[in-house]
């Protein structure tokens, strides 16, 4: 936030999910989670940070190390993950954010999906809490799905295939 702010940076080699972060990508309660938008954060070819946007129905808490996420195919975020894996996952819950470094691996590609989606194991690398002192953080980044049954389906298969 600036440096009237507190941050805690999780160790890394004592790196594990906090409980709420685990709640939150545990692949349950969908319908509660529909509202949050995730930034995930990627470098691109000419060095550059590169943003895009997941939801609670693209990443899923594996243990409280391992997050695997799902993207569209063909997209310069999926590109980026294939061509170095490295990414930021940043979340803003319960008034404060944080900020996952990950690096994430391609899993096999499934056969007979309903939704072509590249798959990743992200190994987390480093967690940064942040909260100020002077305020309280509200929110990220939110949405309102325009179908949301359409949409709330769509996750939960995609989350099922990310248990494959």
């Amino acid at each position: 936030m600036n440096d009237h702010a507190i941050d805690q940076d999780i160790q890394q080699q004592a790196v594990r999910l906090p409980a709420i972060l685990q709640k939150l990508w545990n692949g349950q309660q969908l319908e509660h989670k529909q509202q949050l938008a995730m930034p995930l954060l990627t470098v691109s070819e000419d060095g550059y940070p590169h943003q895009a946007m997941v939801s609670a129905g693209e990443v899923l808490a594996m243990d409280a190390q391992t997050l695997r996420i799902a993207l569209w195919t063909g997209t310069n975020t999926t590109a980026n993950l294939l061509r170095d894996g490295r990414a930021l996952l940043t979340v803003v819950i319960d008034g404060v954010s944080y900020a996952l470094r990950l690096q994430a691996m391609a899993l096999p590609e499934l056969q007979h999906t309903a939704y072509p989606r590249a798959r990743f194991e992200a190994k987390i690398q480093h967690i940064r809490e942040d909260v100020a002192k002077y305020a309280e953080l509200l929110t990220g980044v939110t949405y309102r799905l325009h179908e949301p049954e359409a949409v709330l389906e769509r996750w939960r298969m995609t989350l099922d295939e990310l248990r494959r």
